[in-house]
């Protein structure tokens, strides 16, 4: 099995000012080869044409190395989310929909990096630096669900924005580790995956309370005020008759 997705190993000639770099690199290669859990400490500084002894200058040990990757990841992650949130414009909903396509598209287009932050078994709690990039990345999510929460149609209790947060977040990993990777893990879906999640999404939004019929989008319209004018509508217009 390969992850690999164009992560092209460094030259064996380095300068010492840039063994840091050649090691992540390095190993960020074998992760896209072997996955996480594939190769060693010595692996990787043999990557990077250096001695087994030079890695310990910047890395205590593998596991250290593993956590500056995923946190390199969860930086790129967090601006990816950031970028695709652009503060709920032109709407919440349309933004939202569009922080699940970014989600997708990280898992697809940087399967190494979305290894290395969520299989490697490193543990995130003991490492400040890896704790807050991912703290940071969720925390966008945890603002989209926050709006979207307070679109709750009325008569409908508004439910917790974490919990919601937390849901769809579950709902998105697992779309995208399953379906829409760009390894070979990949499974095959008669659907793309982002179908797949909006789809989930909607049916989870319908199951508190939110109306499933999506209603025609504001910004065709040129009109961000018309969704979040009257947010008492929720989401996806009125419910239809029946």
């Amino acid at each position: 099995m390969s992850w690999r997705k164009d992560h092209r190993r460094p030259e064996r000639g380095y300068h010492h000012g840039n063994l840091k770099e050649a090691l992540l690199q390095a190993a960020l290669g074998l992760i896209a080869e072997k996955g996480p859990a594939g190769f060693t400490f010595a692996d990787a500084a043999r990557s990077a044409g250096v001695s087994p002894a030079a890695p310990y200058r910047h890395f205590r040990d593998r596991d250290e190395l593993l956590a500056s990757i995923a946190q390199r990841g969860f930086e790129q992650f967090e601006a990816e989310l950031t970028r695709a949130w652009d503060d709920g414009r032109p709407d919440t909903v349309t933004a939202f929909e569009r922080v699940g396509r970014a989600y997708l598209a990280f898992a697809r287009n940087e399967p190494a990096y979305y290894s290395a932050m969520f299989e490697s078994g490193v543990p995130i709690d003991v490492n400040p630096m890896l704790s807050a990039a991912s703290e940071r990345a969720f925390g966008i999510i945890r603002a989209a669900a926050e709006r979207l929460a307070a679109l709750t149609p009325p008569g409908v209790a508004r439910p917790p924005a974490l919990m919601m947060a937390l849901h769809i977040w579950s709902m998105s990993h697992g779309i995208a580790s399953l379906f829409g990777r760009g390894d070979a893990a990949r499974r095959k879906l008669p659907m793309s995956a982002e179908d797949l999640l909006e789809a989930g999404v909607l049916i989870y939004l319908r199951g508190l309370g939110f109306p499933a019929e999506r209603k025609p989008s504001d910004s065709a319209t040129g009109s961000e005020s018309a969704a979040e004018a009257a947010p008492r509508r929720g989401p996806w217009g009125h419910k239809s008759a029946t």
